[in-house]
This record gives C-alpha cells, structure tokens and sequence, in this order.
C-alpha cells in the first residue's frame, strides 16, 4: 500500500490544533488563578474602602468630630482620611478593571476551546488509519520517519512556546522599566526634599507616584500575561506588583524632617522590590533563551536524521 501525502497533511494539521488545545487550556487554567486572586484581593479591598470611607464620614460629623474639634486636629485628621479614601476606592477600581480584563480574557480561551476540542479526537482517528497504512507498506523506515515527524512537531511547539514566553517577558520587564523610572524620578525629589525642598517638590514627588502608580497597573497586566505563557512552558509563577503608596502626598500637610525620611524610606522600598521583580523577569527570560536553543539544536538533529532517511540509496 502507498503512503497518502495527504493522510501526513491532515495529521499535522490534527496534531497542530490538538496541541494549540492544550495550550489554551493551560492558558484558561492560569488565568482561572489570577482570577481568583484578583477576586480575593478585591474583597479586602473592598472591607477597606468602606473603613476609610466610614472614617472619613465620622469626621465631617458625628462624636469623632467633636471629639476632634475640642483637640484642635479635625481638619489634619479629616485632611489624610479623605486622601486615604481616594486612594483605597483607586485601588479598588483598578483590580474591578483587572478583574473585567482577565475575564474577558477567560470568555475568549474558552471560545477557542471549544471549537478546538474535537481536535484530539480526529487525531486519534488519522493515527489509526496512519498505522494502518505504515503495517501495509513494509518500509522499514516507515516507523522511523513517523516518530521522528512527531519529536520535530512537538519540539516546534515547544520553541514557539518559549519564544511567546520570552516576548511576553520582555514586554512585562519594559512595563517594569517605566515604573521604577516613576521611582527614580520620586526618589530624587525625595532626596532634595529631606533638605528643605517645599512644596513645590513636594507636588512634583507627588505626581511622579501617582504616575508610577498607575504605570504599576500596566505592568502588573504584562506580568499576567506573561505568568500565563510561562506557564505554557512548564513554569509556576504568580508575580504580582507592590504596592506604590500614593498617600504620601499627605504628609506635604505635616512638613518636617521625620516625615521626609520616612517617605524617602518608603519609595525606596518599593523601588527595591520592583527591581527584584525586574531582575526576576530578566533572569526567566535569560532561561528562556537558553532553553529555546536548546530545543532548536535538538530540533536540527533531528531534521538531519529524517533527510538521511529521506535521501535516496
């Protein structure tokens, strides 16, 4: 019996589908996770936002207003707890928009899957027929040759998942990269500060958090995305961003010394930990890369042995 060309192609094309499958499925399954995560985060800070908004109301009126007024700090205390309110119902906000993101981002997975999943099926069925075909033929290469047409398939696939991964790493490290230029800038102004920089520096450190802040928000999308490729390749993870701590700004209304170290202690903590998240991201894309040529030159060898079977006596 001759071997159909066309019986190879469908294979390929069955086993390309059957493995974008498992792809998708994992991916679906990651973002299950960060899903959940998201959902348990919202949930504290949702209980936080109504404490700040609940201490802000005690403040514009009731006994706590009172008692405040007589101890001549209501309107410093009422001054930060708003601030704080703003900043939690930010925070809340911004993990709801995560949160419709990343499932979207679920709706579409599943999408796919579902007119990807027969695809296993069909598959099982050409390899039976295949089988069938290779017995008939009496080549003693047929074995071979079919193997080895699937290692290079499945190592394709492994490289192209690499190289998602690399690129989604690289993506999530230039997010990085604007946050902690934010940081860099804050830190600065934080500096001079300590040595009686005003309020004008005050305003501007100000607006360097609030924007690394929200830069943080695009960053922690990225790391998303890229936790979900790498877990494609095998690999757990599950970074999430720290915290940029945009009440700080509060402290220009109690100007002093003590107050200026601690927010320049406070920046450079969170400096810190994004730059250990950056060198986290770098480092798993270097090994990325060195696993990619690995798989390429396991692939060449491959390639190489399937043309000597091919090559005519």
């Amino acid at each position: 019996m001759t071997l159909s060309p066309e019986l190879d192609e469908r294979l390929r094309e069955a086993s390309a589908r059957m493995h974008r499958a498992e792809h998708v499925r994992r991916l679906r399954q990651t973002v299950g996770q960060q899903i959940a995560d998201v959902r348990g985060a919202l949930e504290v800070l949702e209980f936080e936002l109504v404490e700040e908004e609940r201490d802000v109301a005690r403040l514009e009126g009731g006994l706590s207003a009172v008692l405040a007024r007589m101890l001549g700090n209501r309107e410093e205390r009422l001054e930060r707890e708003r601030a704080e309110a703003v900043v939690a119902r930010e925070r809340v906000d911004g993990h709801r928009v995560r949160l419709a993101q990343l499932e979207a981002d679920a709706a579409v997975a599943g999408a796919e899957l579902a007119v990807l999943d027969p695809a296993s099926r069909e598959y099982a069925r050409l390899l039976v027929v295949k089988e069938q075909q290779l017995i008939a033929s009496g080549d003693p290469r047929a074995r071979e040759l079919a193997d080895l047409g699937a290692a290079i398939d499945r190592l394709s696939a492994e490289v192209r998942e690499c190289e998602e991964a690399r690129q989604a790493g690289k993506d999530a490290h230039e997010a990085l990269g604007v946050v902690l230029r934010f940081l860099d800038s804050a830190r600065n102004a934080s500096t001079f500060d300590m040595f009686g920089g005003g309020l004008f520096v005050d305003a501007y450190e100000h607006d360097k958090l609030t924007s690394a802040d929200k830069a943080a928000w695009h960053a922690q999308r990225a790391l998303d995305v890229f936790a979900r490729e790498l877990a494609d390749t095998g690999v757990a993870a599950r970074p999430v961003m720290p915290k940029v701590d945009t009440r700080w700004f509060v402290d220009a209304f109690f100007d002093n010394i003590i107050s200026d170290v601690l927010k320049h202690q406070r920046i450079e903590k969170t400096r810190a930990e994004v730059k250990k998240l950056a060198q986290w991201v770098c480092e798993t894309g270097e090994q990325l890369a060195a696993r990619r040529a690995r798989l390429l030159a396991e692939r060449v060898q491959l390639l190489t042995r399937r043309e000597e079977l091919l090559r005519p006596a």
